[in-house]
């Protein structure tokens, strides 16, 4: 295992007990604050799409505090962003970002890189996420554009990895030892995991969504996005720091993300040996799952998705 060193500065660390504070995070476009573990943050986004409000952190991120400085899991999705998420950090610690993980290719995990990287900050990711990030860039862009607004990108340029790697590496910052796991394709090509063995902690990206309906698209993969729960599954993690909503349990991970793709894939399938047409996937019954967020909006989509995908395996 690999030690990143820095020089390091005496800070005094105020912990700010948040476990189960602040509001909702369906509730407008709040971040809030949720410890996980002593020294172990999620910084919880809405649901729903991206607005001229979030500055694309319509997500949630994660950061650790050591004692050589914080490593961050994802850095929003501008530069107006990150800085944004740099104030719930501030509200934490005065030690500055010393590592930033991009756990995949979708905008609100690296667009906020630059902003970190002015202040310093050592940028990692998978091969697969930096790739994606790369082709898919103008399409983020333009979307954010719209969505955002130009004024709440202002000053958002690509920030790619420093360091990447394939499957797996790790580092220890400050005595404390991180493990990354690249498990995509599953949401996006580049899914991957940070994992804290010792306090048993995984921050799992867009692997798993809790609370909100999860979005099959044209670059994820519904079949192995399984297999990357089950890598999740495996690490038998204390808490869970899903990619969208709060902190949770393995259990609360799995019947949101696990099961609805199950489902769907069984349900999907079962369809077409029917001989049903992907004209009609939208009168398939997904009613199980109307308790997620976006699912009006989500479910015909993702059945379209999940049709196509299958015809080509």
């Amino acid at each position: 295992m690999k030690t990143i060193r820095f020089v390091q500065s005496l800070f005094v660390l105020s912990v700010i007990s948040l476990v189960g504070a602040g509001v909702a995070a369906e509730n407008g476009d709040a971040l809030w604050l949720q410890e996980v573990d002593e020294h172990v943050y999620a910084i919880v986004g809405p649901y729903g799409n991206r607005t001229p409000e979030n500055l694309g952190n319509n997500a949630t991120f994660g950061f650790v505090v050591t004692e050589a400085g914080v490593v961050l899991i994802d850095s929003g999705g501008s530069y107006q962003g990150a800085a944004a998420i740099d104030t719930f950090i501030q509200q934490v610690t005065d030690q500055p970002v010393k590592v930033v993980v991009n756990t995949g290719g979708q905008d609100h995990r690296w667009l906020g890189n630059g902003y970190f990287k002015e202040r310093g900050a050592h940028i990692i990711a998978s091969e697969a996420a930096v790739e994606d990030q790369r082709s898919r860039l103008q399409d983020q862009r333009f979307m954010l554009s719209n969505l955002v607004g130009e004024k709440g990108m202002a000053g958002t340029e690509p920030v790619y990895a420093d360091e990447v790697f394939a499957d797996k590496t790790d580092f220890t910052l400050g005595g404390t030892a991180f493990e990354l796991q690249h498990v995509g394709p599953a949401h996006t090509p580049g899914d991957s995991l940070v994992w804290l063995p010792a306090q048993r902690v995984v921050f799992t990206g867009d692997v798993v969504y809790v609370g909100r309906l999860l979005g099959v698209m044209s670059h994820s993969s519904s079949r192995n996005w399984i297999d990357a729960f089950g890598s999740v599954a495996e690490l038998k993690p204390r808490a869970v720091v899903p990619g969208h909503g709060p902190v949770t349990d393995l259990s609360r991970a799995r019947a949101d993300t696990l099961e609805y793709l199950v489902f769907l894939r069984q349900t999907v399938g079962s369809f077409m040996e029917a001989g049903g047409s992907i004209t009609e996937i939208g009168t398939l019954d997904q009613s199980r799952f109307t308790y997620l967020e976006d699912y009006e909006a989500l479910k015909g989509r993702n059945a379209q998705q999940v049709y196509q995908e299958m015809e080509w395996e």
